[in-house]
């Protein structure tokens, strides 16, 4: 993948000072949603973390964490997701995106988990990627966070923030992420994503990035930033 020219103002672009950085200046806030479901309240499994991703698209994570945490302190199984009915589980993830289609998805997964797969949902991706409206991003993800594979994450964040500090140059989330296959140390895989969210949600913003405050401002190359605080 084609770099960009190296501005004479900027020094080169080191990822393992960027990670370190970027570890330090993100603990003051909230997780990324899968990581703190993860982490902090034990949901684990493939089903789980597979459960919280398809609720968090299109979603902010503040609203798709407290729908998962509903959900899923209800139902963290396939067999008992597969006992409620659309209706239920609608109920319980009203507050989320799209809630009507993610209910049916949800289920239709927690069955054919049920009927295929002993009751579990395997990690692998084919697998994954074969159970309806389950993309790239939600199957690395799974397979990164509750399968403990190398696999990168990348979303909506991921994608700007490396892209604008000229890390990789690439179009769209999926040509970021083989770009990013081709040039991140495997150490640093899962934990993109974990790092990315919050870093991206609250300093690396989509709209006047806060660039005097950020940590790798010497190294990055600030790729369409128009108006920086």
């Amino acid at each position: 993948m084609a770099r960009l020219p190296l501005p004479d103002s900027k020094a080169p672009f080191d990822i393992h000072l960027a990670v370190r950085a970027i570890r330090e200046v993100i603990r003051p806030f909230p997780k990324a949603a899968l990581f703190e479901l993860h982490e902090d309240d034990g949901f684990r499994s493939a089903f789980e973390q597979l459960v919280a991703c398809i609720l968090s698209i299109r979603t902010y994570d503040e609203a798709s964490i407290v729908a998962a945490r509903r959900l899923l302190g209800r139902a963290r199984t396939p067999t008992a997701m597969a006992a409620l009915d659309e209706a239920e589980i609608d109920a319980l993830i009203s507050n989320v995106t799209f809630h009507e289609g993610k209910a049916r998805q949800i289920r239709a997964i927690a069955r054919r988990a049920c009927e295929e797969f002993g009751g579990e949902v395997p990690c692998d991706e084919a697998t994954l990627l074969s159970f309806h409206g389950v993309g790239p991003k939600c199957a690395n993800l799974v397979l990164g966070i509750a399968c403990g594979q190398p696999r990168i994450g990348v979303d909506i964040h991921v994608h700007r923030v490396t892209n604008r500090w000229g890390y990789v140059a690439a179009s769209t989330p999926e040509k970021t992420t083989a770009a990013l296959a081709a040039v991140l140390p495997e150490e640093f895989w899962v934990e993109i994503n974990r790092l990315l969210v919050p870093f991206g949600k609250h300093i690396c913003t989509g709209l006047r990035p806060k660039c005097s405050t950020c940590p790798v401002l010497a190294m990055c190359r600030q790729v369409g930033v128009v108006s920086p605080r």
